[in-house]
């Protein structure tokens, strides 16, 4: 078969819900090196979307929304997310910020502070507090143009080199009992390191944010975090979370709303 007509009947048959490697290899008798070949193809080509072991069809993950207007949605609820979240950043503290609009909004909250160290890979937060009095502490690595923020080899030899008090973390989408969800592996990778370099994880979400899988790469929590969100008793995804074990959920009003 030539490879352009195996690569056509690879498509349809990830389309059609066959997305396992070693599934594909049974099917078309190939080699595991072949299909992994003609699926990398297929991805380049943005027809499919790679995963670990395997493919998913491109239609079950949205696309990542421009970092412009990831800046300009949901402004009010990420400086109101922003503020509560500073409250808990004590004299002393230091501090991991991770990438993303609404950590950047917690940046701004911390802008006037003399008393903490942040660390970040989040240069969107390196704008707003380089001139300011914070102890700043930028990671290296491969500059992520598409979420302004640091990612890759050396990012993570950083991590290994530090801890923090506390670590705050945006995501695509956070889902109760998987984790956050990104859109590539670096991403979900480097969250889950910072986790295990700090003392306490929060997550920074808003309401839109919960219990969405838009995105195929997984960043597991595994210890007691807590949920900074607007979201509140009225929003269905917030009762999942409130029943979830080691998860404490503050909920966070806009200026002006009261909560019961």
């Amino acid at each position: 078969m030539k490879v352009a007509r195996r690569r056509e009947a690879m498509l349809k048959a990830v389309l059609s819900g066959m997305t396992e490697v070693a599934e594909l290899c049974e099917h078309f008798g190939m080699s595991e090196a072949t299909v992994r070949r003609d699926l990398r193809a297929l991805a380049d080509e943005r027809l499919i979307l790679r995963t670990y072991g395997g493919a998913a069809s491109v239609s079950t993950h949205a696309p990542e929304e421009p970092l412009e207007q990831r800046s300009h949605s949901f402004q009010a609820e990420k400086d109101a997310i922003g503020l509560a979240a500073a409250a808990h950043v004590a004299p002393g503290d230091t501090i991991f910020l991770d990438s993303g609009t609404t950590t950047a909004a917690l940046a701004r909250a911390l802008a006037n502070r003399e008393d903490i160290q942040v660390v970040t890979n989040n240069l969107l937060a390196v704008q707003i507090l380089a001139a300011s009095k914070v102890h700043l502490t930028l990671i290296g690595g491969d500059v992520r143009e598409s979420s302004m923020s640091t990612l890759g080899a050396i990012a993570l030899l950083a991590l290994t080199r530090l801890t923090v008090d506390k670590a705050f973390l945006g995501a695509d989408g956070v889902v109760a009992g998987r984790g956050l969800c990104e859109a590539t592996a670096d991403q979900a990778y480097l969250k889950e390191c910072v986790m295990r370099q700090a003392a306490a994880v929060y997550v920074l979400a808003t309401s839109d944010k919960l219990e969405r899988d838009s995105q195929q790469h997984w960043a597991p929590i595994e210890k007691p975090w807590t949920l900074i969100t607007n979201a509140n008793s009225a929003d269905a995804p917030w009762q999942v979370f409130q029943n979830l074990n080691g998860v404490t959920v503050e909920s966070v009003p806009l200026p002006g709303e009261t909560r019961n």
